[in-house]
């Protein structure tokens, strides 16, 4: 079976390159000089929360499973959607080949949305972190899978100098062994660790893969469950095996009305 993940990562490495000719390291350097201080992102998905799980909703119009999952896609007005239904955060797919995104939607949503956005993406160079917090990231995503243990340090520290927090994403036990004693590094309160239920390799779902894989990491507040939650009994499964936040974003963005799946997925009660 072809490894889905290495393809996508070689393409990114020919994607950098070619990027780096149109604007360079240094270039990328002065615009994050002037940005804004980041958003919290941190904090947003690290809180108690009443709903008994914090909600990290994503702008997504395709993957390499699903294909196109949503025609009428319009990134601002999906994200207004998440923030009037009470999201936590927001996660934003970039990768244009196999996910249709744009880096361009993180300004955009900036713009007129207030929360904390994670820029969604395949980051394999000290470039793209340059890059994500000069397009308006407050956060981004570095897959263990995807990394040496040095690149992976390298980054969280690159990452930290632009007070972008940091998504450690794993999907196997290996992976997170590598990795967990790395959050909090080099300063606390900058990465939480994300457990994929999604085999980037093959993109098969196990939906119990977070809650089995959980058992080994300490703090849980600094945890977030991605893919694969598409109903409540998800949702609550979830919130039993103590973990504090999701990223949940092709349940969402296939669905006709997001507000109402949103509220049936978190606010049952007002649904």
């Amino acid at each position: 079976m072809a490894d889905i993940l290495a393809g996508i990562i070689e393409e990114k490495r020919r994607e950098v390159e070619a990027g780096k000719k149109e604007i360079s390291l240094e270039e990328l350097r002065a615009r994050c000089s002037i940005m804004p201080k980041c958003r919290n992102f941190y904090q947003a998905v690290t809180k108690k929360n009443r709903r008994g799980i914090n909600v990290i909703a994503e702008v997504k119009k395709a993957s390499p499973s699903a294909g196109v999952i949503r025609s009428d896609f319009d990134p601002v007005r999906i994200a207004m959607t998440y923030k009037q239904c009470g999201a936590d955060a927001l996660s934003v797919l970039t990768d244009e080949k196999y996910f249709q995104g744009r880096i361009e939607y993180l300004q955009q949503i900036k713009d007129v949305v207030d929360l904390p956005i994670l820029r969604k993406d395949f980051i394999v160079d000290k470039w793209q972190i340059f890059q994500s917090r000069a397009a308006g990231a407050d956060a981004i995503l570095l897959i263990a899978e995807a990394l040496t243990a040095g690149d992976m340090m390298d980054f969280l520290i690159c990452a930290n100098q632009l007070t972008l927090t940091v998504l450690i994403e794993v999907h196997e036990a290996d992976s997170l062994m590598k990795v967990r004693s790395m959050v909090g590094f080099p300063q606390q309160k900058y990465s939480v660790i994300g457990i994929n239920n999604r085999d980037l390799k093959t993109m098969k779902v196990d939906i119990n893969t977070c809650a089995r894989l959980s058992e080994f990491i300490d703090n849980k507040a600094e945890l977030v469950a991605e893919s694969g939650i598409k109903t409540r009994a998800d949702v609550q499964k979830l919130i039993g095996a103590g973990i504090n936040s999701v990223l949940i974003g092709e349940t969402l963005c296939k669905s006709p009305d997001i507000g109402m799946k949103f509220k049936e997925l978190f606010e049952p009660n007002k649904s």
